[in-house]
């Protein structure tokens, strides 16, 4: 692969070696079944934390796979894919787009970020806290003394 498909610093190589309990992730999508909208492409659902890819850490729920072993995964049935990685050998190394998609057509593992409220009132309160210092310091220094 030469990587013109995507040269984005957000594509990498990941090296796996199969365990005992397989690459230790789950995938979704494909041409019979998109997992996001007007993309075909093969995506990680769920990391296994004592699997191959949850010990090495690198792979990421949401993680868009190219391909494995060089064989491009584009334009493939979710079946079709499924073999691809069960009969990929003991040490399978996947092309990954590291770039969760923002629009999902099914559940995902994890939820949007939020601000959080509590900044917001942190802000407020260290604006009120300075006013009332600045009003403190302001009446103390005008006060005339006797």
């Amino acid at each position: 692969m030469n990587g013109s498909l995507h040269s984005s610093s957000n594509v990498v190589d990941i090296k796996l070696k199969r365990g005992p309990a397989g690459l230790g992730f789950n995938i979704v999508g494909g041409v019979d079944q998109q997992y996001v909208v007007n993309d075909s492409g093969i995506y990680v659902s769920k990391i296994k934390e004592d699997g191959a890819a949850g010990l090495d850490g690198r792979l990421q729920e949401g993680d868009k796979i190219l391909a494995i072993n060089g064989i491009m995964l584009a334009d493939r049935t979710h079946k079709a894919a499924v073999e691809l990685f069960r009969t990929a050998g003991e040490d399978v190394e996947l092309r990954v787009l590291k770039k969760f998609p923002p629009h999902m057509n099914g559940p995902s593992g994890s939820q949007p970020e939020q601000q959080s409220p509590v900044s917001l009132w942190g802000i407020l309160a260290a604006l009120a806290g300075a006013a009332a210092l600045f009003s403190f310091l302001y009446i103390r220094h005008t006060k005339k003394h006797f």
